[in-house]
């Protein structure tokens, strides 16, 4: 847990675990795109506004903008887990990697740096795990030395060396290989990655190490164990909150995962059934965050290309599910006690560790 008076900076995955499900909102068969630009220029601040304008139009980020969002970088290449700290975090790191994504900013010097160090950090066994100076204060999903904390980690490091390494290269030559200059490191992630799961295709780490990961496997081209974890997903999608669908429908996306696999269409569904009427979606932690989970759904359900300016009232229709092929029939994750927590139910909402077979 984080120690009173200090948070975890960012707040870096402030979104994690997930616990508690949520009821679903007023079932719809769109999703209003037009109502969520709506919604973040209402209530967001200039980088909110930079970030949707990039992701409608490609418009470029003013670059005070951008210095802002490298602020406090540490001189190793990371950024720290608490405000005005010395010790970088892996958790931090790549949560700021991902406002650098939206901004277009990670070619710049800063998110090149970043990706150095997080190369740098990886571990012989192919994965990562926080500084132990961090214990005191880390989150449960960052706590250095935890083995679900160290999948989460291994998955998120993983998935952002995966996405940014040919635009955020390290000096040499350009490297068109998945991860460019760092292919070798995502190479070793994936294996760790893929080793984790069970054969049911479920995982004994949180929630959102599900979707990061498969996009990692997806990238190397390790399509079966991509699409077991994918399955698993499916299942637990009607009980997600909205906040973690749009995650993980961005996540995919990232990756070029097509726009029309049964697990997508799905989470298209679940984003048009929670969306308010104010255009905006539910954040788990607390409204202030509202502004950025709309930001994600929006980067979930745009069109591939970048828009023109948008003709009022336009929206994106969810394809029915009747169109799409369901992945293969997939065990359903075998429920078991929490090890943290024995009381957990029998059939644990989603977040809760998965076990090992």
């Amino acid at each position: 847990m984080v120690a009173p008076g200090r948070r975890w900076a960012g707040p870096p995955l402030a979104e994690l675990p997930r616990r508690n499900p949520v009821s679903p909102g007023s079932v719809s068969a769109v999703v209003d795109l037009d109502a969520a630009i709506g919604f973040v220029v209402a209530h967001g601040d200039a980088v909110d506004r930079a970030r949707l304008s990039r992701l409608r139009t490609g418009t470029p980020v003013p670059p005070d903008l951008l210095d802002a969002a490298e602020a406090g970088q540490a001189p190793g290449g990371g950024w720290p887990a608490v405000l005005g700290g010395e010790v970088a975090s892996v958790d931090a790191t790549c949560y700021r990697l991902a406002e650098l994504d939206d901004l277009g900013g990670l070619s710049r010097p800063a998110a090149r740096h970043a990706l150095d160090w997080l190369a740098a950090r990886q571990l012989p066994d192919g994965g990562w795990d926080e500084d132990p100076s961090l214990a005191g204060f880390a989150p449960e999903w960052a706590t250095p030395g935890d083995p679900e904390a160290r999948r989460f980690l291994t998955a998120n490091a993983g998935f952002w060396l995966t996405v940014a390494g040919l635009d955020a290269r390290a000096a040499g030559p350009l490297d068109h290989r998945v991860g460019g200059a760092y292919a070798g490191v995502v190479q070793a992630a994936a294996q760790a990655l893929a080793a984790e799961l069970a054969p049911d295709g479920s995982w004994p780490s949180f929630l959102p190490f599900g979707w990061l990961a498969a996009a990692v496997l997806h990238r190397q081209q390790l399509y079966y164990e991509s699409a077991r974890i994918q399955a698993v997903l499916a299942e637990r999608i009607p009980q997600m909150s909205p906040a973690d669908v749009a995650w993980l429908a961005a996540t995919l996306r990232r990756v070029e995962v097509g726009e029309e696999q049964w697990l997508l269409v799905s989470a298209r569904k679940r984003l048009a059934e929670t969306q308010r009427s104010d255009g905006g979606w539910d954040s788990d932690d607390g409204h202030q965050f509202d502004v950025h989970t709309t930001l994600r759904a929006i980067r979930a359900c745009r069109p591939t290309a970048p828009e023109a300016p948008p003709v009022s009232g336009t929206v994106f229709l969810s394809p029915p599910p009747a169109a799409s092929t369901p992945p293969p029939a997939v065990p359903s994750p075998r429920p078991a006690p929490s090890p943290r927590d024995p009381e957990t139910p029998t059939a644990p909402p989603p977040g809760t560790p998965e076990p090992v077979s």
